[in-house]
């Protein structure tokens, strides 16, 4: 069994998780986020906090009880402060632009890129970042790497859609004799 769910998700104050019906929700200042659970994962909510236990003696019970756990987390934690991925543009020419709720991207190709912004993300544009804020962390993340695999960062020159913290791995170009 993980490790993670020998001890109960301790919550903020404000914070409060519901299990009904396979599905366990999390209501928070920021806003409410559900999941359906696994048949083979319990959860309880305890005055100590939440715990994740698995049903049997399975190797997938067993398993799916640590993801469940960092999916709790996660919920728990999003309610109440936002997650957010930063996203950096490089390269002559490439821009991107905020149209309503579209992602407009020109980053080489001969068409404009559009992308439609999920519901519960807010998107930021301040001159070649982009920062993307929600309070689901898969959404959020999936979003940005959405976005990311338009360009990806190319190792000669690095020009492309990168993670803001991201390190770029160069290679040398042609050798001249």
């Amino acid at each position: 069994m993980s490790r993670l769910a020998k001890k109960p998700i301790v919550l903020a104050g404000t914070t409060q998780v519901s299990v009904a019906d396979g599905v366990v929700s999390v209501k928070g200042p920021k806003g409410t986020l559900s999941r359906p659970v696994h048949s083979f994962v319990s959860i309880e909510v305890t005055p100590e906090g939440v715990l994740v236990r698995p049903k049997n003696n399975s190797k997938l019970s067993k398993s799916l009880t640590g993801t469940f756990v960092a999916h709790v987390r996660n919920m728990a934690a999003g309610v109440t402060t936002p997650f957010k991925k930063a996203l950096v543009l490089e390269g002559v020419g490439y821009k991107v632009e905020l149209a309503g709720k579209e992602l407009v991207l020109s980053v080489g190709f001969s068409h404009k890129v559009k992308l439609a912004i999920p519901e519960g993300i807010t998107a930021t544009i301040e001159k070649n970042t982009m920062t993307f804020e929600g309070i689901d962390k898969d959404a959020v993340g999936q979003f940005a790497a959405i976005v990311r695999a338009v360009k990806p960062p190319e190792p000669y020159l690095g020009k492309g859609i990168r993670y803001k913290e991201e390190k770029i791995l160069r290679k040398q170009g042609k050798k001249a004799v």
